[in-house]
């Protein structure tokens, strides 16, 4: 594709801001060079203003797109590869991804208290039991060890705690022996809770709660949510270039 001298510029710009360029950016280029002009101007405001340190930028897009509700593997490879190029260790991208990993248990945090609501609806639950000394117990372990307790895991813990003990297992361990600091564990998790593949409203007032009390300013928690907005050109960056070859598959009248 030989470029027109706008074309070009938009292209410069966006290397310049985001540090890469792909093949499917030139097809978005081809079609609408002032869609990536545009989309070019909102994606750099967060770049621009720099609230967050540039690998913690990075591990916010990592989070966004290696959630199970995005799973962008283009977006994962980039900033698993621009963490990395400035300075991230595997020990900490490694973080990331297994903070991001627990995002299912949200099919328990839904689904557990409307699960409550129906027994109590049908006459089959009169009200929460009293918890067992082994619930009590793991119930101030994960206190302990997040720093937090939501109402929302008391039904999980009374209904059935032997699933409650393993996912606490599972998700205290970036706690108990990550190398991430809580700011930016809590930052990951607000970035995928407000991603618009989850919206899981709960989860992210608690997260950003507990960012602010760990320290994290307004201005920090706005670039992860300015960061995690953009995800919606993905629907450009995969549905562009198949465009592309379907135009090109065959002539239109």
């Amino acid at each position: 594709m030989i470029l027109t001298a706008r074309q070009q510029q938009i292209k410069d710009e966006f290397v310049a801001v985001r540090g890469s360029w792909s093949s499917a950016w030139d097809r978005i280029l081809e079609l609408d060079a002032e869609f990536v002009a545009a989309y070019l101007e909102w994606a750099a405001v967060p770049v621009r203003k720099q609230r967050l340190e540039p690998k913690v930028r990075e591990f916010i897009f990592i989070a966004a797109d290696a959630a199970a509700t995005h799973l962008y593997e283009p977006g994962i490879r980039r900033h698993v590869r621009a963490a990395l190029d400035l300075g991230a260790s595997a020990a900490e991208v490694m973080e990331v991804l297994e903070l991001t990993s627990t995002l299912g248990i949200h099919a328990c945090n839904i689904g557990i208290p409307l699960l409550i609501e129906v027994l109590t609806e049908e006459g089959k639950r009169s009200g929460p039991a009293p918890l067992s000394p082994q619930q009590e117990k793991l119930k101030a372990e994960f206190t302990a060890s997040r720093g937090y307790w939501h109402e929302f895991w008391d039904g999980l813990l009374e209904l059935d705690p032997e699933l409650f003990a393993a996912y606490l297992d599972f998700s205290a361990l970036p706690w108990r022996a990550g190398v991430l600091p809580p700011k930016i564990k809590e930052l990951v998790y607000i970035a995928f809770d407000a991603a618009a593949t989850h919206l899981y409203a709960p989860g992210l007032k608690l997260h950003m709660r507990n960012a602010v009390r760990l320290g994290a300013t307004a201005e920090e928690i706005t670039e992860v949510l300015e960061i995690v907005s953009v995800i919606g050109i993905h629907a450009a960056t995969v549905g562009v270039p198949i465009l592309a070859e379907e135009l090109a598959r065959a002539p239109r009248a």
